[in-house]
């Protein structure tokens, strides 16, 4: 059942709704997303740690949650705020309910909110501190002051946190028949936050995959004798991430082809002699339209993050490839002295168009060539 609840801005706007999941105080940074479809992938990528997700599409919860759309083992978004919340789903691959999924996971939901509003809102004075609680659990005053007292994603590594603990081995092909690959080559991927569907689109472009932590060295990714290294996605601000960049300096001066999505392309950019920083509400959706330089092709994109690498920064030694038709911000990096290269969007397409899943052939030709050598 619904309880009543409150969202609190750190500016101290307010709205109220009714409450989904457990009834709990959460905060996190305020963000929007634009997609229309592929809410359960969205909630469980792990890049949206410590974000609370508006979803402008106004009708969430009606297809369920199924075991085959996970991006990772839960929820890792702090809340989430709809329109209208659908709480009895009706699709054939639903097995339980969002409302159910959301308890199981500890977490919140408040529906009722003027979506529309509050974006605009957000694109206004930018993403920000927010409280989502339950009015039981908390006064307006408190909720406001929680918000206040968000500490922001801006100089914060998050991937160190979600990453997994252990390294393990992946050898799942894609959708719906899961394939194990029949490929040579090993791919060391380094996790910032991986997403599962990037994993079977690695492991049935290139061959084998070994996940590892984000904080494992250089020397232990080389016993494995890697063919390639992937940067994964993840949530937070790359510049904390030292132990990750020195890493990738090393792979470079080695010569491994490196293909980082992301965090994993903000890591590489910076690694490289490039600079990122802070967006004011960031790209969030499954609708963004990116050009290749060099082609001139429009590609419809999946996008989540907050952080962007400064074109302007950029040395000599690293050159554009893609860029937003939104706000002509950088979208894609390529090594001119290296075999690397880096995509800001999320070309798995989970959820999102298929498009882009060409850069996965682009990491696969790059490894065989350097096999070859």
């Amino acid at each position: 059942m619904p309880f009543k609840s409150i969202l609190a801005l750190e500016d101290g706007t307010i709205f109220y709704g009714d409450g989904y999941g457990v009834e709990i105080a959460t905060v996190g940074e305020v963000v929007f997303n634009t997609s229309m479809t592929g809410y359960q992938e969205i909630i469980t990528d792990p890049s949206y740690k410590k974000q609370i997700i508006t979803f402008t599409h106004p009708h969430i919860g009606n297809t369920g949650i199924n075991i085959e759309d996970y991006e990772s083992e839960k929820i890792h978004a702090s809340g989430i705020i709809v329109k209208n919340f659908c709480h009895k789903p009706s699709n054939w691959r639903s097995t339980e309910s969002l409302e159910n999924f959301l308890i199981k996971n500890k977490s919140i939901a408040i529906s009722g909110i003027d979506t529309r509003n509050l974006t605009s809102h957000i694109r206004k004075h930018g993403s920000m501190g927010c409280c989502i609680a339950s009015l039981d659990k908390i006064t307006i005053s408190d909720a406001i002051k929680k918000a206040q007292d968000f500490e922001g994603l801006e100089g914060t590594d998050l991937a160190k946190e979600v990453s997994t603990p252990d390294h393990y081995g992946w050898i799942e092909g894609t959708w719906p028949n899961y394939s194990e690959t029949s490929k040579n080559f090993n791919v060391v991927a380094y996790d910032f936050g991986i997403k599962k569907n990037i994993l079977r689109l690695l492991t049935e472009s290139v061959g084998k995959i070994d996940v590892v932590n984000a904080k494992t060295s250089f020397d232990d990714v080389m016993k494995k004798s890697p063919h390639g290294i992937f940067l994964s996605n993840g949530p937070g601000d790359p510049e904390p991430c030292e132990y990750a960049i020195d890493n990738i300096k090393l792979f470079l001066n080695a010569g491994i082809p490196i293909f980082g999505i992301c965090l994993g392309h903000q890591l590489l950019s910076i690694a490289s002699g490039a600079k990122t920083f802070k967006m004011k509400f960031g790209h969030h959706g499954a609708n963004h339209p990116v050009q290749d330089i060099k082609t001139n092709e429009v590609f419809i994109t999946s996008q989540n993050h907050g952080f962007a690498v400064d074109a302007d920064s950029l040395p000599d030694n690293i050159k554009s490839t893609h860029v937003s038709l939104f706000d002509g911000s950088l979208q894609g990096i390529e090594l001119v002295d290296a075999p690397a290269f880096g995509f800001q969007g999320h070309p798995e397409a989970s959820p999102g168009p298929q498009e882009i899943q060409v850069l996965f052939d682009k990491f696969r030709l790059m490894v065989e060539e350097h096999a070859k050598a």
